[in-house]
């Protein structure tokens, strides 16, 4: 089966109800599967993501949520493979002095621009960063920024179930749509 598109979840993974999960029983979809969600250490996640990019190939898109958004800005400027783009939702602040201290090495953030396109889809009421800080972050990285609204950390909690309009989002990527 080609993989057209990969998802990032987060520190402590994506659950059954999670819009990544629902969105992985789809054909060509594909979860990065790091070996250690709860105590995640950023060399090992970037690892793993150059793993799973060379056997996708370079026209895949990336779907990052929370933590694995962090993760794949820094494989970003690690890696030399190509990718078609990423949607990066909730990115997670972990330059934030609450942010969980069992996830290492993921601060300072990269703030350089990402190779491919990208954007960022960030909420009005984010517990793990402010959506002036996601802006921020799609400034730096050269991405579209999209505000979802008041969806909390747009994840299982935000009761988003498959989530229509994220989906729009990485069809535009996936189709390379002139909107980007």
């Amino acid at each position: 089966m080609q993989i057209n598109v990969l998802t990032a979840p987060g520190l402590y993974g994506s659950g059954p109800q999670h819009w990544q999960s629902v969105w992985e029983k789809k054909p060509g979809y594909k979860r990065i599967e790091q070996q250690n969600w709860d105590e995640p250490v950023m060399s090992e996640w970037v690892h793993t993501i150059e793993t799973a990019v060379a056997e996708a190939g370079p026209d895949v898109v990336i779907v990052a949520h929370s933590l694995g958004c962090i993760a794949l800005a820094h494989w970003a400027q690690q890696t030399k493979l190509r990718i078609r783009g990423a949607l990066l939702v909730a990115p997670a602040d972990t330059e934030r002095q609450a942010f969980p201290k069992e996830a290492t090495g993921f601060a300072p953030i990269p703030l350089a621009p990402l190779p491919f396109k990208s954007i960022v889809v960030s909420s009005t009421n984010d517990e793990f960063a402010s959506q002036q800080r996601a802006v921020t972050f799609a400034n730096a990285w050269g991405s579209r920024f999209v505000n979802a609204g008041d969806k909390g950390h747009i994840n299982a909690e935000s009761n988003l179930g498959e989530w229509s309009a994220g989906q729009s989002l990485v069809d535009e990527l996936v189709r390379n749509w002139h909107t980007l």
